[in-house]
């Protein structure tokens, strides 16, 4: 980031390959809709680059990048008071895989995804922070804005709730 901040254009693209799937995951997670990631992904980049001369590594680059992230999520839900959406898009199965082992995996996957929508707003975003950014509960705290504790019984709750949520799809 450092690097593009001092005009490396090239710096830029570096960040964006490495980390665009990871956060459009964790916004798509959010939202439950493939346009309005797709949109809310446009927006952190933008801030990205509108933010690029003021950025200061105060924590790592991709703890910033999903604070960035979980904010224009947090005012998409305030402008618009956005409810989940009902559709759920299946994750790829591993195309190596055997047809019934294709199915159940997608199965398995439609079921996490499902109950990772049924949690709360909260504890979704603590959840997706860790799971699909890789996130420390410090970083979680820090990017969410929460404190330490807070989100330690956030990830505690959303495990509780999804293990008791994927118990009954078995």
């Amino acid at each position: 980031m450092l690097r593009y901040a001092s005009g490396d254009a090239l710096a830029f693209e570096t960040l964006y390959r490495r980390h665009e799937m990871k956060v459009w995951r964790y916004i798509y997670r959010s939202v439950c809709n493939q346009a309005t990631a797709d949109e809310l992904l446009q927006e952190v980049w933008f801030a990205v680059v509108q933010s690029a001369a003021r950025y200061r590594p105060a924590a790592r680059f991709t703890t910033w990048l999903f604070t960035l992230a979980h904010h224009e999520i947090i005012d998409r839900h305030r402008r618009a008071r956005l409810h989940t959406a009902d559709g759920i898009d299946e994750l790829a199965a591993d195309a190596n895989e055997e047809p019934s082992r294709q199915v159940e995996s997608s199965q398995h996957a439609d079921a996490l995804i499902a109950a990772v929508e049924q949690l709360p707003i909260e504890q979704r975003q603590a959840f997706l922070l860790q799971a699909e950014a890789e996130l420390s509960v410090e970083e979680i705290a820090q990017a969410t804005d929460s404190n330490y504790e807070t989100v330690k019984s956030r990830l505690r709750y959303a495990r509780g709730k999804l293990k008791q949520l994927l118990q009954e799809h078995v």
